[in-house]
């Protein structure tokens, strides 16, 4: 027997309410000890949502301190070459709201802020967005409305930063899954190549 959940009531008497800190730990503007994270931060999720609802959810990865603090409500976030798909991206343009997780590697809690996203093609502080010479073409701009920090329990229970827990790569390469998932017609060979150790030294080109 399945039983759904359709109600906010439903959901608050099965979970319960939230304590008077989870409440009140939300803020609008950045903390010392925010930007702070945010300049150690190398990686980060941004979840994003079109007008009909469909949604995205896109991980971004730079040296720490790629994040760049505009000011004390305000961050950008710059787009590197990727696939081209852009889904993130297009979400924005037809529903601004997003919600953007920060992670430090080896750090159980997490940074997270949400708020309204708007794309930007130039601004004087794409300069100081260069990364092995590579100057952003744009740059996600969020406006933030909520920031918080996020306990530690999903780290604990995945055991996600205890490499003597982790098991053995269960899963073919990435060129293999390539291969059997998505190009069948295109040759493992030069997969592997694409794949290869070359593939690390054009994460800028």
């Amino acid at each position: 027997m399945t039983v759904e959940i359709t109600s906010t009531a439903e959901l608050t008497a099965l979970l319960g309410t939230p304590t008077p800190r989870a409440v009140a730990k939300e803020r609008t503007r950045l903390h010392d000890r925010d930007r702070q994270w945010l300049a150690a931060t190398p990686f980060c999720l941004v979840a994003t949502a079109a007008a009909d609802g469909t949604c995205d959810v896109s991980p971004k990865g730079d040296p720490p301190g790629f994040v760049h603090v505009i000011d004390e409500q305000t961050i950008a976030i710059p787009e590197r070459p990727g696939n081209k798909r852009a889904d993130g991206h297009h979400n924005i343009l037809s529903n601004p709201h997003v919600g953007l997780i920060f992670l430090i590697p080896g750090r159980i809690d997490t940074l997270r802020i949400n708020g309204r996203a708007r794309l930007l093609r130039e601004a004087p502080w794409f300069d100081d967005l260069v990364v092995k010479g590579h100057r952003p073409v744009l740059a996600v701009v969020v406006e933030i409305e909520q920031i918080y920090y996020h306990c530690a329990k999903a780290f604990l229970r995945s055991q996600l930063w205890q490499p003597e827990n982790w098991p053995a790569d269960p899963l073919p390469s990435r060129a293999r899954l390539i291969k059997e998932v998505e190009a069948p017609a295109e040759s493992l060979a030069d997969l592997e190549r694409h794949y290869g150790p070359q593939y690390a030294d054009n994460l800028y080109t």
